[in-house]
């Protein structure tokens, strides 16, 4: 259990670096950092993008965990929403990520990647990307290359705005994933624009796959299309071994999903490990 002095230290870092109001503060219990936000406590919890081609672990995706103040599950995009409508978002998303980073840094020093998902609406409203979360990354010994922004791409209209983006992200290092391909529409020209070094099916689109040939027969040349732009292609949302079936007679390498891995908490090592990088 860190000391309190670590954990205000940690605490006063993190309020100048993302620039929070005085309701955050985050809280240790166990082997895991929680953050309260407003009204809404938040943890974190990790699901592993599996390679299947040796059962390996490439990295884990970071899922919210939200609850309110009579400790009920609150939907991530609620708790978004919630953030959203008080002006808050760019913050609150800039939170939800150093928690993760923190709690992954508890799961030990050589988990793989982290993908970590950007709101699409601080995407539109900042203009250096990633600037202050690298600093977070730095005081807590993470190279950005470790780290995968996702983003999702169908949420931002504006194909400007996204290239901006993604530029920033990537001269600082970061690596991109675009995130749920396929949900509104497949389009392959912005993958080719936009250059990402994985691109996330959507769920949808492999399930579909189980229940139509046709679809079944065309996604084969559709992972390689994207292999061909530059990109990793990842089939997340695997529940199924029907979907598992469809994933690999596909050709796709790498994927995600509960019938390969449920989303584990952190705590396979002690919650100082983050805390003592302050």
């Amino acid at each position: 259990m860190p000391t309190l002095h670590r954990l205000n230290a940690l605490q006063n870092e993190l309020r100048d670096t993302l620039q929070l109001a005085d309701d955050y503060k985050l809280d240790v219990r166990g082997d895991e950092v929680r953050a309260n936000f407003s009204k809404l406590q938040l943890s974190s919890a990790f699901q592993p993008v599996i390679d299947l081609r040796d059962q390996s672990t490439l990295g884990y995706e970071a899922l919210l965990r939200a609850y309110d103040q009579k400790g009920a599950p609150v939907a991530p995009l609620t708790a978004f929403k919630q953030a959203l409508l008080y002006e808050r978002v760019v913050k609150f998303d800039r939170l939800c990520r150093t928690l993760h980073t923190l709690n992954f840094l508890n799961m030990g020093s050589s988990n793989g990647l982290l993908f970590l998902n950007v709101h699409a609406e601080l995407l539109v409203a900042v203009n250096s990307h990633g600037k202050v979360f690298e600093q977070v990354l730095h005081n807590h010994h993470v190279t950005t290359s470790n780290v995968v922004i996702e983003i999702n791409e169908s949420t931002v209209s504006k194909a400007n705005l996204l290239a901006a983006a993604i530029e920033n992200y990537r001269a600082r290092g970061y690596k991109i994933a675009i995130d749920n391909f396929g949900k509104e529409h497949l389009n392959l020209e912005r993958i080719c624009a936009l250059a990402p070094d994985y691109v996330k099916l959507d769920r949808q689109l492999i399930h579909l796959a189980t229940q139509n040939d046709k679809l079944q027969r065309i996604l084969p040349g559709l992972v390689t299309i994207i292999r061909d732009l530059g990109a990793k292609v990842i089939a997340v949302g695997i529940e199924s071994p029907a979907e598992l079936r469809v994933t690999q007679h596909a050709g796709i390498e790498l994927a995600q999903g509960d019938l390969l891995a449920e989303p584990v908490n952190p705590g396979s090592c002690p919650a100082e490990l983050a805390v003592n990088a302050a």
